[in-house]
């Protein structure tokens, strides 16, 4: 009897182990990354064993530029990636690709962190969020050559960034050159004199503060305090047919981001970044501006921020996916004559936007949902009311 005992407890564990293996060796599921420090989530749920913890097999792939990022998003060769949050509504209006083509945003991956670095011309001419400065710096530079600025994505986070840093400066959109390179590409470009600044995120503001090519003028998070930034955005079809995988995937990187929101973990963090198949930038510019302390250049000496870096998590207020901040950028689009006709912002938002499924996920999780569709106000602008574009418009600058 015994032994019958010990046979059906051996065939019971032994098909545990075969469940197991199932599990684990599920459909590999690919995500895309651009090297930028704010790709952390995606590398720490790797690092950490995350993933696994939540029967996943990810694999984690090094993207070229924003425009690969869209291309295999849409054509699923990615499953999903850390993405610009505003990316999938300008592919969606037609400004950054294809029109009616459908990103979904799953989640808010971190807030801040984005800065506008401009080159050694400006030295002396303006300093830290000197923005009164800008429009006769700008015009001072004209008098001796053309002034073009650089972003990473048309209608991504740093192509708005940009603009609204030029409205509030009062310089004419038209007035100078905007052109798009990949983030890596930024500090080559300015070495080689091909613009005089650039809107992009960390580390590369900081890398080029510290090779002395260009100064850190003013950070996004001074643009809008806690703005979104990089969301966790999916091919649609993998978003119906691989619902729970993805609640999964989303779940490992929330623990990820709370991880990353302890302060001593993230030299740890930056030890990772810095690998050549990572962000490949030197570990001391990373970890220094990931702290939140940043050496800005140009003599300029160094501005720490308290809170509003570059944040992950902040006790659930950085992840849920806000329709109303769509709708504020497309907003922008109208804004800057990106778009010639409004597009219908609340049904685009709806579309796009997994808030549902966020909800579903951070109840599961305990992590609070944050309020939406409420009216908000960014530094430099005048109060947005989602139920209310048509009046935002007619007042704010352009």
């Amino acid at each position: 009897m015994k032994r019958i005992i010990n046979n059906l407890l051996g065939v019971f564990f032994a098909l545990i182990l075969v469940l197991n293996s199932l599990t684990v060796s599920a459909k590999k599921i690919k995500l895309g990354f651009i090297p930028l420090t704010d790709c952390a989530p995606l590398v720490a749920a790797k690092e950490l064993g995350l993933f696994a913890k939540y029967g996943l097999d990810v694999e984690l792939s090094k993207e070229a530029s924003w425009a690969n990022i869209r291309d295999k998003i849409l054509n699923g060769e990615l499953d999903g990636a850390h993405c610009l949050f505003s990316m999938p509504f300008s592919v969606y209006t037609g400004i950054g690709g294809k029109a009616g083509s459908e990103m979904k945003i799953a989640m808010v991956l971190n807030n801040n962190g984005q800065a506008i670095t401009l080159s050694k011309d400006f030295c002396n001419l303006l300093g830290y969020k000197e923005i009164a400065k800008v429009g006769a710096a700008i015009k001072k530079i004209q008098a001796r050559k053309e002034v073009t600025f650089a972003m990473t994505f048309p209608g991504g986070t740093h192509d708005i960034w940009l603009r609204n840093w030029l409205a509030a400066a009062g310089v004419n959109q038209k007035s100078v050159g905007i052109i798009t390179i990949p983030p890596p590409q930024m500090v080559a470009n300015m070495k080689v004199d091909n613009m005089e600044g650039f809107s992009v995120g960390e580390p590369w503001n900081g890398v080029a503060a510290s090779q002395g090519i260009g100064f850190t003028h003013i950070a996004s998070q001074d643009i809008w305090k806690d703005h979104p930034e990089k969301a966790l955005v999916v091919n649609a079809a993998f978003a119906n047919t691989n619902k729970q995988e993805l609640k999964q995937m989303m779940k490992a990187i929330i623990e990820a981001c709370k991880w990353l929101d302890v302060l001593s973990n993230r030299k740890k963090a930056a030890t990772w970044l810095t690998k050549p198949y990572y962000v490949n930038a030197p570990l001391a510019v990373i970890e220094a501006r990931l702290m939140g302390s940043s050496d800005l250049g140009c003599d300029l000496g160094v501005q720490r921020y308290k809170g509003d870096f570059m944040t992950f998590y902040k006790g659930g207020l950085v992840n849920t996916p806000r329709k109303s901040h769509g709708m504020w950028f497309m907003a922008q689009y109208v804004r800057f004559g990106m778009l010639k006709a409004e597009p219908n912002y609340k049904a685009v938002a709806e579309k796009l936007v997994l808030d549902d499924l966020f909800a579903e996920v951070a109840k599961e999780m305990k992590v609070p949902i944050q309020p939406d569709m409420v009216p908000f106000k960014t530094t430099y602008d005048v109060s947005f009311d989602p139920a209310n574009i048509g009046a935002y418009l007619k007042t704010t600058k352009k």
